[in-house]
């Protein structure tokens, strides 16, 4: 059984799905609240775009957090 391979994004490509500055978004990866890279090479690092995916859903189910109707 093969699995489908895990597609990887660029940082422009993520910073289009998730509209933050590259200093911030690796700021909040120091912080631990945007998900890591991974190499892709001697120096490139891609995201999983399942990661990033699971991210926006995350954002997007606690943005409505804390406020009454």
């Amino acid at each position: 059984m093969s699995k489908e391979p895990e597609t990887l994004l660029r940082l422009p490509e993520v910073q289009k799905r998730v509209p933050l500055s590259k200093s911030t978004i690796f700021l909040k990866i120091t912080h631990g609240s945007f998900p890591a890279p991974v190499k892709m090479g001697a120096r490139a690092r891609g995201w999983r775009e399942s990661d990033i995916t699971a991210f926006i859903d995350g954002l997007s189910k606690t943005s409505g957090k804390g406020v009454k109707a």
